[in-house]
């Protein structure tokens, strides 16, 4: 493949465009149960037309589109103010929840060379389902993760998690909810135990920080886990998730502006000019900034809790269709719109390309093995026929000796292959292909 000489029609391309897209997961009619969060045409194309307007903008430099910058503090004052932060409670914008994960390690390591010189190994604890930009966070900046065992509802032990506190510890994590199984950990008990310490905790809000605000007032019985919680430092939350904003926003909001200031990075001394950058990226997309702020504006918080409860509804009658179908059952106790399910009768691994095969794109996860489900406002529509499909292809496993073949066989095989570094290869060589 090479650039070609001449270059093709409007016409051509965009009719390529739109073949190469004809195996694409189909997420317009709610067949797929992640990485798209739709909220109606409506929200979609005022969305669109925001990123479209910043379309060549670069938020690098604030000083050259003062616009951005305006966005940018609005969208995270917004925040800061959903999820009850102080007077001086301050973030950034970011690409996605990685990278404010990415963000939140940072963070700590510097404010812990600054406030625990003499730590020279650094340690964090975080749940065993925490998400796994935290190990990339571990890889990149040389904090130690510490992994808190779970208790039997899939949350973190924070009896445990004490035991494991050393005077290296310089940050512990909470999820709100974890991505796994969708179940929020004791973040009152883990930032006390922080605070206790003397030393910071994240909450890793990413999945729930803009859904959960608005599921606590439709009564929901959801346990404070922002800045009202005492020994919370920071927090992360994605727009493009439950926000509905265009892909490559969330937001690292800090309790405090001094803490925030160990995020930054700075060099005086380069030739090109005087260098600072917030987070992990020079050039940030204008319109992913302009966009956030457009959803933000334009759903506003009538709409969000309109939206929650259409979610909340339609994960409710999802999972009282998975409880009533008997080869599968739900783990833990989810709090929002993350369902994982598994079975003790048939390979759910199976079921999960047997339901595949009828164009239903669902997540597969291990430790146990379960298939993952995250609920957006389309997913209203079509309950009945995906709970009738479920249970079909259920009740075709039950007493079948079929060998697992495709992704079933792949997943069967890498969980429970004792040798992780030749899982790892294996992962290395898939990314590579």
């Amino acid at each position: 493949m090479q650039i070609p000489q001449t270059g093709l029609s409007h016409e051509d391309v965009m009719a390529k465009l739109e073949e190469n897209r004809g195996n694409d997961a189909d997420w317009r009619h709610a067949k797929t149960w992640s990485l798209v969060y739709s909220a109606g045409e409506d929200i979609e194309r005022v969305v669109k037309e925001a990123y479209l307007k910043y379309f060549s903008e670069n938020a690098l430099n604030p000083n050259a589109f003062p616009s951005l910058r305006q966005f940018e503090g609005d969208v995270i004052s917004m925040a800061v103010t959903m999820l009850h932060g102080e007077e001086d409670s301050v973030g950034s914008m970011t690409t996605g929840g990685s990278e404010s994960l990415l963000m939140a390690v940072k963070t700590a390591r510097e404010w812990a060379r600054e406030n625990m010189p003499h730590v020279t190994e650094p340690e964090m604890l975080a749940p065993l389902s925490v998400h796994a930009a935290i190990e990339k966070a571990s890889h990149y900046f040389g904090v130690k993760v510490v992994h808190i065992p779970l208790d039997a509802g899939f949350r973190a032990d924070v009896a445990a998690a004490r035991e494991l506190v050393t005077p290296n510890t310089i940050l512990i994590i909470g999820s709100a909810p974890a991505y796994p199984q969708g179940v929020m950990d004791p973040i009152e008990d883990l930032a006390a135990l922080a605070q206790e310490k003397g030393i910071l905790c994240h909450v890793d809000a990413c999945l729930g920080g803009f859904l959960l605000p608005w599921v606590e007032k439709l009564g929901y019985p959801i346990r404070p886990f922002d800045f009202r919680v005492p020994g919370v430092t920071s927090i992360s939350a994605d727009i493009h998730k439950y926000g509905y904003a265009a892909k490559g926003a969330s937001v690292i909001l800090y309790r405090t502006r001094d803490l925030r200031r160990h995020q930054f990075f700075v060099y005086p001394d380069w030739p090109g000019g005087l260098y600072a950058s917030p987070t992990m990226t020079g050039t940030r997309p204008g319109g992913a900034i302009a966009a956030a702020w457009a959803a933000l504006n334009y759903i506003g918080e009538a709409g969000y809790m309109r939206l929650a409860k259409v979610v909340m509804d339609t994960t409710k009658s999802l999972q009282a269709g998975i409880r009533a179908i008997p080869e599968l059952k739900i783990l833990g106790e989810p709090d929002m719109s993350v369902t994982a399910f598994t079975s003790d009768d048939i390979d759910i691994y199976m079921l999960g390309d047997r339901m595949e095969e009828r164009g239903w794109k669902l997540d597969r996860q291990q430790l146990p093995p379960c298939l993952h489900m995250m609920v957006t406002p389309p997913h209203a529509a079509i309950i009945e026929p995906f709970l009738s499909d479920l249970r079909e292809c259920a009740a075709s496993l039950q007493g079948t000796d079929a060998t697992p073949e495709g992704a079933a066989a792949m997943y069967g095989m890498l969980n429970s292959l004792p040798d992780r570094d030749a899982v790892k290869d294996f992962l290395r060589d898939f990314m590579e292909t």
